[in-house]
């Protein structure tokens, strides 16, 4: 038996280094963390889903007492994405998030398990990657593609 080790490489970088598109999608999911309904956890979370069409779909998380009725950021915004504009793929997802005293993280949060799922299948169903901005005040991580974060993921694409 011998170790296998698998390595993951992105970017990180200052939201000045970014190209306009890319600061507005994150600009949007910094604001749709103030949309958030988070009265459990108090942790707000955005999301900005940017589509093929040049549209862009907000979603933020949405908490309920019985915890798994909930639904994280990303998967709000992919599934909005997906109900509006079913024949446009996914091109880029950017997440933001407010800790509990409601200052925007430091430090990127990446995608629960999940909604790590979730973008694998909207990967599979266009048959693309989608390139995902993760944003902290004082780093943002670029990532081209869920395979960066779920390197042995069960895919057709």
């Amino acid at each position: 038996m011998k170790e296998v080790a698998y390595k993951t490489t992105f970017l990180s970088a200052q939201m000045d280094e970014l190209s306009e598109l890319e600061q507005s999608l994150l600009n949007e999911a910094i604001e749709a963390t103030k949309r958030s309904y988070a009265p459990y956890s108090h942790f707000h979370v955005g999301a900005s889903v940017l589509l093929d069409n040049g549209v862009t779909v907000m979603g933020c998380n949405q908490e309920n007492a019985a915890f798994p009725a909930g639904t994280c950021a990303e998967r709000a915004a992919l599934f909005a994405a997906g109900s509006l504009y079913p024949d446009h793929a996914v091109e880029m997802l950017a997440i933001a998030a407010r800790d509990t005293s409601g200052q925007l993280t430091d430090e990127p949060i990446s995608p629960c398990g999940v909604c790590r799922q979730v973008i694998i299948e909207t990967e599979t169903r266009f048959k693309r990657p989608v390139r995902i901005l993760l944003y902290g005040q004082k780093q943002i991580y670029v990532i081209d593609g869920i395979k960066q974060l779920m390197p042995l993921s069960f895919t057709e694409f």
